[in-house]
């Protein structure tokens, strides 16, 4: 039976708590591929042996909407529909 492939875009952020340190908080909201991701605790910690701080798996490294649809819900006009109008700029044209 063949492996399912995973998704190339998986994305982890760093969860931080009150007890973590600034090396921790600077990555606040930032999200990194699963396999570009630093490891815990970071080199910088100020408690590597007592790090709080945990990953939080994400489906795509990309947050929020990317499309004006996907905010507003209005749809652009369907495929195959002309929406230009006249005649065009060269004088070839009809």
């Amino acid at each position: 039976m063949a492996k399912p492939v995973a998704n190339r875009w998986n994305a982890v952020s760093v969860v931080c708590t009150s007890a973590s340190c600034e090396a921790a908080r600077a990555l606040k909201g930032r999200r990194f591929l699963s396999a570009d991701a630093p490891r815990l605790p970071l080199a910088a910690c100020a408690s590597p042996g007592a790090c709080p701080c945990t990953y939080r798996k994400h489906p795509d490294r990309r947050a929020g909407p990317r499309r004006e649809s996907d905010t507003t819900g209005l749809k652009r006009a369907s495929p195959g529909q002309e929406r230009r109008g006249g005649r065009g700029r060269r004088s070839t044209d009809e």
